[in-house]
């Protein structure tokens, strides 16, 4: 769903980045704000001013997104579920989870923690702005408050719809989930319920933007066409986690896989390896077997084409790691997260210093593939 992000801090060992999309949104928030929203209210400042308050609501928004995002990962924490981190992204932010909540109760607190979290710190905005400014006459700062205030309970009221997977989806899928007993049952009705609105917000974006409401027309087609797709592929993650979890990754494998030795020539590789295989990796061994490295068509574009018939592999290639190297125990889904996260779509499987197989994306999907299919029948 997300684009690689951009890591920014640490807070409570929750690491926080920005997908670049963010970027794109804090500059339109910023330019909205300052051009449009405090100019209409508070009317007369220097132009410096609105930009000044448009900056640091921007600022605010960020920071009630982490808090928002915060309060989901550590009551998901506090359920023993595996929180990877925080990402904002173009449309809000996101607690990425490693597994499903472990029962409807964990999934109900975690879900309903968000919105709380932001009807607290919009009271909170409220509560300073009453205290220390005169509402009749509100200058830069209070307004700034307010609008924090009034954000941040329109993100609680956004997140409360019953549209998987916002907030009230999960709050819903919980419900459904205690009721029938039945987690992907559950998700897949959520889902569709959140597909449902997700399409009644394209349609009320394609009838504002006609009625002469441009901005706001986009921005709810825009939502609703993102909302459609993260309920489609959040209820395909589900599938896929049932289907992968507890299977080895040895179950998947290639027990035969083309292996390059040190010794070979990087013109050899080329020809004999690359354009006949058509992989971006290969395994370089010893003529006992044993694993010593990795070689990348990467790598072989660094070499001048005149040096490839001089060049060794193993002048070039370089040592495996835990990016590239999984064992044949470990889960089919820890094997996927790897990809994922690498983007690399084969593995390297060892037991040791030993090569024993490769993993290759395709293999896994294709097993997905047939087992939802079998399952659905």
């Amino acid at each position: 769903m997300l684009a690689k992000r951009i890591k920014l801090f640490k807070v409570f060992g929750f690491e926080v980045g920005i997908d670049p999309s963010w970027v794109v949104l804090a500059i339109l928030v910023a330019w909205s704000l300052s051009m449009g929203f405090f100019p209409a209210r508070y009317e007369d400042l220097p132009a410096g001013t609105y930009w000044l308050m448009g900056i640091v609501g921007t600022l605010g928004l960020f920071f009630s997104i982490v808090f928002h995002e915060i309060s989901h990962s550590l009551v998901g924490r506090r359920y023993g579920i595996g929180m990877r981190g925080i990402t904002l992204f173009i449309f809000g932010g996101v607690a990425e989870m490693g597994e499903e909540p472990p029962n409807p109760r964990a999934e109900f607190v975690m879900a309903i923690a968000g919105p709380l979290s932001s009807v607290l710190i919009g009271l909170v905005f409220y509560a300073v702005y009453l205290l220390l400014f005169n509402v009749r006459q509100p200058g830069p700062v209070a307004g700034v408050l307010m609008y924090l205030a009034m954000i941040n309970g329109l993100l609680a009221a956004f997140n409360l719809m019953p549209a998987f997977p916002l907030d009230g989806g999960r709050m819903l899928r919980s419900v459904l989930w205690g009721w029938k007993k039945d987690l992907r049952w559950a998700t897949r009705i959520a889902s569709r319920i959140g597909s449902g609105f997700a399409m009644l917000l394209i349609i009320l974006g394609v009838f504002q933007f006609f009625g002469g409401n441009f901005i706001g027309g986009m921005w709810w087609f825009l939502i609703g066409m993102f909302l459609r797709g993260a309920a489609r592929s959040s209820y395909e993650q589900l599938l896929l986690r049932r289907a992968l979890e507890g299977e080895p990754v040895e179950r998947f494998m290639n027990t035969e896989p083309v292996a390059v030795k040190r010794s070979t020539s990087v013109e050899h590789l080329v020809e004999d390896y690359v354009y006949r295989y058509h992989y971006k990796m290969f395994p370089v061994v010893e003529d006992t077997g044993r694993l010593v490295g990795c070689v990348t068509t990467k790598q072989v574009k660094d070499v001048p084409r005149e040096e490839w018939g001089r060049k060794k592999v193993e002048e070039i290639s370089t040592p495996c790691s835990d990016e590239n190297v999984i064992g044949p125990q470990a889960d089919a889904m820890k094997a996927l997260s790897l990809m994922t996260r690498t983007g690399a779509s084969r593995l390297l499987v060892a037991a040791g210093d030993r090569l024993v197989g490769v993993l290759a994306l395709k293999d896994m999907l294709k097993f997905l593939s047939l087992k939802v299919e079998l399952e659905e029948a």
